[in-house]
């Protein structure tokens, strides 16, 4: 090559860099947009949303880093759904489209998905699409109890939300006259409006300053870089099929999952067959939502620093029985779906363990302990005169345990994975709704011993300010069957709720009330231990104890307690 055409190349790679740190400051931009105008706690406290920007044929080239995977993998899917029911050729500048479908969008009726157009030179030349989960949705409220998705909300299908640039307030009528908080989801459905037209504005003035019609050639050479790069990581690991199976606690009984996790010169297949069917009960999980934290956890170990889009989500292929409790088909109910689906990651790094165990990390809690409360609403059985004079709220708590144990590293305490939303500052939802919390503090011993400790649970006590009953919407597991260790780790504690001054045990799952003048105690899972205990460093198991986060009975798990002072 001459040096003239060195040169051409390396600006040309120069100019794709500059081209593709942009698109990620547009996403992350759109995102923090959505966060600043959103009304939800879930959104402006939590994070939990998604942005990304998409050619006109579908494919996703950029996401934001803030953001859950069961957003940003699901609405990948989410858009070409969008477009097959408006081709790109039909829409307009001006238009934005709307659905909370949860085989369409990214799995239950309380996230909405949004799509924008983006028009340059009066031509579609991107979709900007964002995701948020709203405070309320109508029908029986937050928690498992549907029998199937009549029960558990406004089906909003495939819609204009604006039409060329004139609002749909038909629809905006329907959403008021469904939901109990009114207010919170409308302004987040226009934060959401508002967010894609931050990105799209933003990706327009990039169009410009680079001399760009559109983003195809652009796009294509990012998918495919992409793709090329996830070819590269699976090099690192052995062609192989791997098996692994969990016992999750179920809504009345307990459910089997099984994985087969397979690594060819193709890519990544993972099997589901042998998996339990659905339930008549809002835990099942739509197939978007498998495939979205299936392919997190294979990314979290395969090519985790390549950019998350279409190019690298293609190596990774998800199949599943229809009817399994992993691709739930309409009109199964799916309101708690994160119950069993954030247990997927666990799943198929139980597998892939058996290919790597230098690379794989001990199962975690897994999926959230959210604190679902409402007050001012009547429960079957209940004292609804009471109730119904109690005052109204709906409050969600994100709520987190230990994550698993990691090759060379301690888990994570009381941090959402997979999940990766924030939890929620208790000053925050005492302004929201009249509860208060009086403890919050990481639970002992929680974490499973190990060469490496598993993350601690956290242990919340909360009670309604005014005196009031309450009721509590749990879709909780790892109650019955706790996260198990790895290489000789031992397993990470199981969580727990209880009524303080009764003792009375709650269910995992399930509306429950929370009588006048109660303090409802949860204490959420641990993460497992990896390694033998026996080799933990003498040093770090005195400065646990020292911080209390293993008492002296616990300790006693450790050949090494012994020698440390207590």
């Amino acid at each position: 090559m001459s040096a003239a055409a060195q040169r051409q190349a390396l600006r040309q790679t120069i100019r794709r860099q500059l081209i593709w740190s942009r698109l990620l400051a547009v996403v992350e931009e759109q995102a923090q947009a959505l966060i600043r105008t959103a009304f939800g706690t879930s959104t402006r406290e939590a994070g939990d949303l998604s942005a990304g920007v998409f050619l006109p044929d579908g494919r996703m080239i950029a996401q934001a880093v803030t953001g859950t995977p069961g957003h940003v993998n699901s609405m990948a899917d989410s858009v070409l759904h969008f477009l097959r029911a408006y081709p790109a050729e039909t829409m307009r500048d001006g238009d934005v489209f709307i659905t909370n479908d949860p085989w369409k969008g990214t799995g239950h009726l309380y996230d909405v998905v949004m799509v924008t157009p983006v028009f340059h030179q009066a031509k579609i030349v991107a979709l900007f699409a964002s995701t948020v989960h709203v405070v309320d949705i109508g029908g029986l409220g937050a928690g498992p109890d549907g029998l199937e998705i009549y029960h558990e909300g406004l089906f909003l299908p495939l819609l204009h939300f604006v039409r060329e640039g004139v609002l749909q307030e038909a629809i905006l009528a329907i959403v008021r006259a469904n939901v109990r908080e009114p207010e919170q989801v409308e302004g987040d459905l226009h934060a959401l409006v508002a967010c894609n037209a931050v990105g799209a504005r933003r990706l327009q003035q990039l169009l410009r300053e680079f001399a760009l019609d559109d983003l195809r050639a652009q796009g294509d050479y990012i998918v495919e870089r992409s793709a090329r790069a996830m070819r590269e990581a699976l090099r690192a690991w052995p062609k192989g099929t791997w098996h692994n199976h969990m016992t999750v606690d179920g809504y009345d009984a307990p459910l089997e999952l099984h994985a087969a996790v397979t690594i060819d010169e193709d890519g990544v297949r993972v099997d589901f067959t042998g998996t339990s069917g659905t339930v008549p009960r809002g835990i099942n999980v739509p197939k978007a939502y498998t495939d979205a934290y299936t392919s997190f956890g294979i990314r979290c170990l395969i090519g985790s620093d390549v950019p998350n889009n279409s190019g690298s989500l293609a190596a990774i292929q998800v199949t599943a029985p229809e009817g399994s409790i992993v691709n739930a088909l309409p009109p199964a109910a799916v309101t708690a779906r994160s119950a069993i689906g954030q247990m997927l990651p666990d799943l198929v790094f139980g597998a892939l363990r058996q290919a790597r165990p230098d690379r794989v990390p001990a199962e975690g809690a897994s999926s959230l302990w959210n604190i679902h409360l409402v007050g001012g609403r009547p429960f079957p059985g209940g004292p609804n005169e009471a109730l119904a004079q109690a005052r109204r709220f709906s409050i969600t708590s994100f709520t987190t345990g230990g994550t698993g144990a990691r090759p060379g590293q301690d888990g994570l305490s009381a941090t959402a994975y997979p999940s990766g939303v924030r939890n929620v500052s208790l000053e925050i939802l005492e302004t929201q709704a009249p509860l208060l919390f009086r403890r919050k503090e990481y639970r002992a011993d929680s974490g499973g011993a190990g060469a490496q400790r598993g993350g601690l649970g956290q242990t919340i006590a909360v009670e309604n300010a005014d005196g009031a009953p309450m009721v509590l919407a749990a879709s909780w597991d790892r109650v019955r069957f706790a996260p198990r260790g790895a290489l000789g780790g031992g397993d990470g504690a199981t969580g727990r709720a209880r009524l303080q001054n009764a003792g009375t045990l709650l269910r995992g799952k399930g509306r429950q009330l929370i009588p006048a003048g109660e303090v409802l105690i949860v204490e959420t899972p641990g993460g497992a231990g990896l390694g033998d205990p026996r080799e933990r460093d003498p040093a770090r198991l005195a400065r646990d104890l020292q911080a209390g986060l293993v008492s002296a009975e616990g300790a006693a798990q450790y050949s090494a307690a012994a020698e440390v002072p207590a």
